[in-house]
């Protein structure tokens, strides 16, 4: 878990009871700056929750890309008659796509 996420929290209940005390004893500033923070502290949770969201779908694609390659490799180096014949494959469609007509 991000630190933004457990100090945009703390935040947000510190900015809770700030504005419940300013409205219990009338006092607006309080009130005010309670919203404020609450306000502040959400913002920072969100953020610690992009960056987690962010950092889970980076590792994610990083094993994805990892098993790619040990499947490609692995697939050399059992078939190698079959990787030549692919490669080959793919390179002739390639010419061909550039190809004048």
């Amino acid at each position: 878990m991000d630190e933004h996420r457990a100090t945009g929290a703390a935040r947000n209940v510190g900015g809770q009871v700030e504005e419940a005390i300013g409205r219990a004893t009338g006092d607006t500033k309080s009130q005010a700056r309670g919203a404020m923070d609450r306000a502040q502290g959400a913002a920072e949770n969100l953020y610690g929750q992009t960056k987690d969201a962010a950092s889970d779908a980076a590792a994610g694609l990083r094993k994805t890309a990892i098993s790619f390659e040990d499947t490609l490799r692995n697939t050399i180096e059992d078939k190698p008659y079959t990787a030549v014949a692919i490669a080959l494959g793919l390179g002739w469609l390639l010419g061909r796509t550039h190809r004048p007509l």
